[in-house]
């Protein structure tokens, strides 16, 4: 069996390496060719492309790389044709997998989507095109079931395979420590890191009771990190996400899958996000949900602060810090009761794995 499977962000990556995992150990002679990252590689993907070099965010910076997309995408279609796969596994990353998915499905292909597009936050006429191109949709938020339901979709709801990634890496030691630990997490993409962890140092330095430590990726470059840190005051450490979770006492997170990262190793965090100007405004009169964070869409209320655009500054980032000081057992015990309780039982990758196989031999 040959599958063939497109991530575009390092979320998908480490999504799409445990569902190869999972494959792996249900059909051994499954063959897969990948666009995606490290961790999809690793678990024995064939990898294609680097999701490094896919990650644009916001209007404005997609319409700046459009003809490099719009060459990835030929590039895709023609190597997808060439691998001839009996399934096209998509992860997320919409604009790029439904031009793919159109594609493939007039090529006869059968279209799996593994982590829904968030179209119930904006463009929800996208899930009328998703009717017709995907034969099997897998979603990992629990409202996304009853989403579906009302535009008369059946999905499957298998829970958030974050769980298993976290659950894993509590089991590690956490380490010892002599100083109140504060991480920073400015995101995946270069151009939001470049916005917001100046920021970030900036308000840091004035935190002299935490020891300051940045989690970076290798995706970016460490060179990238040093370009901007400019102080020897900050830890950086490199794909070490997790090990910096477990050994941190708060956070300042930006938006994405960080925030329930965060949540699932029950740190307090701040939430932050600052785009380009331009594609915030278009964003803010088409994005249809009342949050930008995983932790308080999925809670749907504000358990945690989240500091959009203009409203990430220094002074808000220091007051809120203190408020998280005063407030994290209410924080911890929210994060239980309105968002982990609903995340299902920790086995959404084999669920997943199940899914597609079934589909494909049946």
């Amino acid at each position: 069996m040959k599958l063939y499977i497109i991530a575009g962000e390092a979320s998908g990556d480490l999504h799409g390496s445990n569902l190869i995992k999972a494959l792996k150990k249900k059909k051994e002679d499954v063959s897969i060719r990948a666009w995606g990252g490290d961790k999809m590689q690793e678990q024995g993907a064939e990898l294609v492309q680097h999701y490094k070099d896919l990650a644009f965010m916001g209007f404005i910076e997609v319409a700046k790389n459009l003809p490099t997309i719009l060459k990835n995408i030929s590039y895709c279609k023609e190597d997808i044709e060439a691998y001839n796969p009996d399934a096209l596994i998509l992860i997320d990353y919409p604009g790029f997998n439904l031009r793919i998915a159109g594609w493939a499905k007039e090529k006869g292909l059968k279209v799996i989507y593994y982590i829904s597009p968030q179209i119930w936050a904006w463009n929800t006429g996208r899930v009328k095109k998703i009717k017709k191109l995907v034969d099997e949709m897998i979603c990992i938020l629990p409202f996304e079931k009853d989403f579906y339901a009302e535009h008369g979709m059946q999905v499957s709801y298998v829970g958030h395979p974050l769980l298993e990634a976290v659950n894993d890496s509590k089991s590690q030691a956490k380490g010892t420590k002599n100083q109140a630990t504060l991480l920073l997490l400015p995101g995946s993409r270069k151009q939001e890191i470049k916005r917001m962890l100046p920021i970030m140092l900036s308000a840091a330095q004035k935190l002299d009771k935490y020891k300051v430590v940045l989690a970076g990726l290798s995706a970016i470059g460490k060179e990238y990190y040093q370009s901007l840190v400019k102080t020897n005051s900050v830890e950086l450490r490199i794909d070490e996400t997790y090990a910096c979770m477990r050994q941190s006492d708060i956070a300042w997170v930006s938006s994405g899958t960080a925030t329930l990262e965060a949540a699932l190793f029950n740190l307090p965090q701040v939430v932050c996000y600052s785009g380009n100007k331009v594609s915030y405004l278009i964003a803010r009169k088409l994005v249809k949900v009342k949050y930008i964070s995983l932790v308080n869409l999925i809670a749907d209320k504000p358990l945690i602060t989240e500091l959009i655009q203009d409203e990430l500054t220094i002074s808000r980032l220091l007051s809120e810090t203190k408020n998280l000081e005063t407030q994290k057992q209410e924080i911890l015990a929210a994060y239980e009761s309105d968002v982990i309780s609903q995340l299902g039982d920790g086995t959404s990758s084999k669920q997943a794995a199940s899914i597609i196989l079934t589909s494909l031999l049946s």
